[in-house]
């Protein structure tokens, strides 16, 4: 069976929960509880008994759980972020939920917690918050599951069945996507853009040539209207020169891998995709929209500027979209020498 894809983000709180209590009735039980709110506005899900498949055939759990699901509309959010949890503040997703743990608990009425998230959760994340809830709550840390987006594929690929039995089979991505790309190596090389500004800091100038191909002439090609590249133009070319001179710095071997990796991802969506848009500057704003759902790190007001600054670099430098015939000429040319060589 193919490997399904779940878009977590195209769904509404409810439905999330929806999602989720299905997939408890196929790792704990049919006896889940739905989720109802309580009469301090909290929304749990209980599951009473010996859990079917929790945590393993071999070693279930077997007294009162308590699951809650904790949905974001953002794309690659993660477990990380500050608005998630936070040790300094109680003003984030877990800080609010805390003093309602510790409630349950002391009435007796939890003994294993569980938070389900279509938020990725590292390894580092997973074992500070576990800690932190364990200490703040007294829940041994056993007793505490935390299921970030990863997991939840790993699950819902196991148990497909789940999500047809929530009424949700729409939310399966066996069809033609539209414009997704990959952000995680694009905002670490913005992150690292930015740190650079921030810091007032400076990179070595690299004073090899430029080859690009005419601008006019490109713009023409690609259907970028005068009005969107004057703009454009006028507003991140003097981030050109800043862009290309931190690549080109010996030590930001990495970023150069990774921008590489970015714009060979966006080239070949771009190719696939241009049909469906009228007009290039359509397309760019299409993903710009994409890439600030889907990553917190560039949706950040101080990003956001950085990040269309060096989609402008990629055009400019004829790494995105259509090139002028000599450019495909003089690369076929060199690319034929090479087979033949």
């Amino acid at each position: 069976m193919a490997r399904i894809n779940l878009n977590y983000a195209n769904l509404g709180p409810d439905q999330f929960e929806r999602l989720i209590v299905s997939l408890c009735m196929k790792i704990l039980g049919v006896g889940v509880q739905g989720f109802a709110k309580g009469p301090d506005g909290g929304c749990d899900v209980k599951f009473i008994g010996t859990a079917q498949h929790y945590p393993s055939d071999k070693n279930r759990w077997s007294g009162t759980m308590i699951i809650q699901a904790k949905h974001t509309n953002r794309f690659c959010s993660s477990c990380s972020d500050k608005k998630f949890y936070s040790e300094k503040s109680s003003h984030t997703v877990i800080g609010e939920e805390i003093p309602r743990i510790k409630k349950l608990r002391a009435a007796k009425q939890l003994d294993y917690y569980m938070l389900f998230t279509n938020r990725r959760l590292s390894a580092t994340a997973n074992t500070k918050i576990t800690e932190y809830i364990s200490k703040q709550c007294e829940i041994p840390v056993e007793s505490i599951s935390l299921c970030g987006l990863e997991k939840l594929d790993m699950y819902f690929n196991h148990f497909p069945e789940a999500v047809h039995h929530a009424g949700l089979d729409f939310v399966v991505d066996f069809v033609d996507s539209p414009l997704i790309v990959r952000t995680q190596e694009l905002a670490e090389i913005i992150e690292a853009l930015a740190q650079l500004k921030e810091k007032g800091g400076q990179v070595l100038p690299d004073d090899s040539p430029v080859i690009r191909a005419p601008y006019k002439e490109k713009n023409e090609l690609n259907q970028l209207s005068q009005e969107y590249e004057k703009e454009w133009r006028r507003i991140y070319l003097k981030e050109e020169v800043f862009i290309r001179n931190f690549l080109a710095a010996p030590e930001n071997t990495r970023f150069i891998k990774m921008y590489i990796s970015t714009t060979e991802d966006f080239q070949f969506k771009i190719i696939a995709k241009r049909k469906d848009y009228h007009s290039f500057d359509a397309l760019v704003e299409s993903l710009m929209d994409v890439l600030f759902n889907r990553d917190s790190v560039l949706a950040q007001s101080g990003h956001r500027s950085l990040t269309r600054a060096l989609l402008f670099y990629m055009y400019w430098n004829c790494d995105i979209g259509k090139k002028v015939d000599n450019t495909e000429e003089a690369e076929d040319a060199a690319s034929n020498e090479t087979l033949t060589s």
